[in-house]
């Protein structure tokens, strides 16, 4: 076979597609990259893997378009990449997929293409996840759910850390200031929790016996049909916490929540997890999260 010219051929034929069929460009690059990822992988084994350079200085000149090195092994990988996965999603560019090349972990891909899928991402989106470490911040539980594709709860897709944007750069802060940093960007902090959370109202005022209590944040997640309340922490974990939360969760359950309704969830934010204090912790619905200001 003539692997440079079935190369230059995809190559050409998709700069065509791009012209002629706009809504197409998508799928013509995603079949040409894997096409030509699929000849050099087969070419390197013929000849060596620097013919990849020796294509890359021909189809520069020839096609006047710049395919460097860097390009061509991208499109390489691009092939390795679909092998594993054994399909491409449509709904990804060809540029998402470069974004995810350097993830060793075919399990993490898969997880960066779902939420691709999910929220629409732009590349810039799935960069600052890739960035923030987002699957890595997974429980190993969550993890071997999605491996498994399990059915999910409302907690298992929440990170720890939860990461709060702190455009401020406070050092020391109080449980206010946390509040506030949060309200200053709560789509990211709903963001971090996962899927389907809204929010509902911040120091939610409710009446136990003759005091008034504040929830510090009350949320809504849609896709579990359940509240969640969230306290929040600027120390490590403690017992009390424990009682306080599970006052209000029950609170919401008897005055709030709708039969049609799930239990309500309760999500503690603390500067540092007792995970102790969370084992021997009786009610299942309560979680505990480190934050980290970034």
């Amino acid at each position: 076979m003539d692997y440079y010219k079935e190369i230059k051929q995809e190559l050409v034929n998709n700069e065509i597609n791009k012209r002629i069929k706009d809504y197409s460009k998508n799928r013509s690059d995603l079949n040409a990259y894997y096409n030509v990822g699929k000849l050099l992988s087969e070419a390197g084994k013929h000849y060596g893997e620097g013919i990849i350079k020796e294509y890359s200085y021909k189809l520069s000149i020839e096609l006047n378009v710049k395919y460097d090195i860097s390009s061509l092994n991208k499109m390489k990988k691009f092939y390795n990449l679909v092998k594993k996965l054994a399909t491409v999603s449509p709904n990804l560019s060809y540029s998402h997929y470069v974004e995810l090349l350097p993830c060793k972990d075919i399990n993490k891909v898969k997880y960066y293409i779902k939420i691709i899928e999910q929220n629409n991402l732009s590349i810039r989106e799935l960069r600052s996840k890739i960035k923030s470490n987002e699957y890595e911040r997974l429980d190993e539980d969550t993890k071997l759910k999605l491996i498994k594709k399990d059915k999910l709860e409302v907690k298992d897709l929440i990170h720890d850390p939860i990461i709060i944007k702190n455009k401020h750069s406070y050092d020391i802060i109080s449980e206010k200031m946390l509040q506030k940093l949060i309200l200053e960007d709560i789509p990211s902090f709903l963001e971090e929790l996962g899927i389907g959370f809204t929010f509902v109202k911040n120091e939610y005022k409710i009446k136990l016996v003759n005091s008034y209590n504040y929830i510090d944040l009350l949320l809504y997640n849609i896709k579990y049909k359940c509240y969640i309340v969230v306290e929040l922490k600027v120390t490590s974990l403690k017992k009390e916490h424990i009682g306080q939360i599970e006052t209000y969760m029950n609170y919401v359950d008897k005055n709030i929540k709708t039969i049609e309704e799930n239990k309500t969830i309760g999500i503690i934010i603390c500067k540092k997890n007792n995970k102790y204090i969370i084992e021997y912790c009786s009610d299942d619905r309560i979680i505990a999260k480190e934050y980290d200001l970034m």
